[in-house]
């Protein structure tokens, strides 16, 4: 049995700086919280997301104890935070990506200024070897957020024509960056969905059912829970199934947001493995809080605004 999770570790940073906890107590805290939730998963990989401190995942693995591998993307955004892989197998760097994938054309960020032809955060592809003659392709990503930010640093707009022109902006950016992560993904199945074990995951910053995330599922018409799911057809080489469905319906959600719980952290796995899958959790029980538009609020705070989403597969 092999066990990939992925998780958002919210603003993992060590203390001092202008993003992360503002002392070496607070600091403290977090890693124990984290630690204690991950030794109750027990994953062998697991995607990271907003790790603003390459020092500080190095302290997390530490506390975890036992032998960990871990690799970060060189691609950091603004904050410095950056997508990683925390692995108890060894593991092979397969790409590292940033460009939109072409021929996509640079799109608008904001009112002025260039347009960008980036991702927010660079995208990981890494290969693991859980047994003798059975390789693992794990791609992590974290799409545009949904919280959206103005000019300034500001976190609330002046008037409802800004707040509709950057929610646009954030939305062209999450669209591009969710093809770049489908061209990835291409890549990395190469035609051979039915036989290559391929896994994408991470905080797609959108739910199931949102364009930007349909768009890295492929060939539409086979999703888990219609009539063809299991039902060979050409497409299989290429699709990825969203495992969201086989995740208990009280834990359908990654994130509280304003009161209600939304599903934007996912696993997508290839033909290969879907009816592999043993369980797919949300591991929701160590509580959730309630976040705002504001994301620095939550400077000081233990643990992480988001649940990981744990999958068993049988190999």
């Amino acid at each position: 049995m092999v066990v990939v999770g992925t998780w958002n570790l919210e603003n993992l940073y060590r203390p001092g700086g202008e993003f992360g906890p503002r002392d070496e107590a607070a600091y403290k805290a977090k890693i124990a919280a984290l630690a204690a939730t991950l030794g109750g998963i027990a994953p062998d990989v697991l995607g990271v997301q907003e790790v603003g401190d390459p020092a500080a995942l190095a302290d997390l693995a530490e506390a975890l104890g036992g032998e960990w591998h871990t690799v970060l993307s060189q691609h950091p955004d603004v904050r410095g935070i950056r997508v990683g892989v925390l692995s108890r197998l060894p593991l092979t760097v397969v790409e590292d990506v940033a460009a939109f994938t072409s021929p996509l054309a640079a799109v608008q960020s904001a009112d002025t200024g260039p347009a960008t032809a980036q991702t927010s955060r660079g995208m990981l592809a890494v290969r693991v070897e859980p047994g003798p003659g059975t390789r693992l392709a794990v791609a992590v990503c974290h799409l545009k957020s949904k919280l959206l930010s103005f000019p300034g640093g500001r976190f609330a707009a002046r008037d409802e024509g800004e707040r509709a022109r950057y929610g646009a902006y954030a939305l062209y950016r999450r669209a591009a960056e969710a093809t770049t992560l489908r061209g990835l993904a291409d890549r990395l199945v190469g035609g051979h969905g039915q036989d290559r074990p391929v896994v994408v995951l991470g905080d797609f910053n959108d739910e199931p059912q949102a364009a930007t995330t349909q768009i890295v599922l492929g060939p539409p018409g086979s999703e888990l829970g219609t009539a063809g799911a299991l039902r060979p057809d050409k497409g299989d080489a290429w699709r990825l199934w969203n495992l969201a469905t086989l995740i208990p319906e009280a834990e359908r959600f990654s994130r509280v947001h304003n009161g209600r719980g939304e599903l934007i952290d996912h696993i997508l796995a290839s033909r290969a493995l879907i009816e592999r899958v043993a369980e797919i959790r949300s591991v929701v029980g160590h509580g959730l809080p309630s976040v705002t538009e504001d994301p620095t609020r939550r400077r000081d705070a233990a643990d992480s605004d988001h649940a990981p989403i744990v999958a068993h597969f049988d190999l």
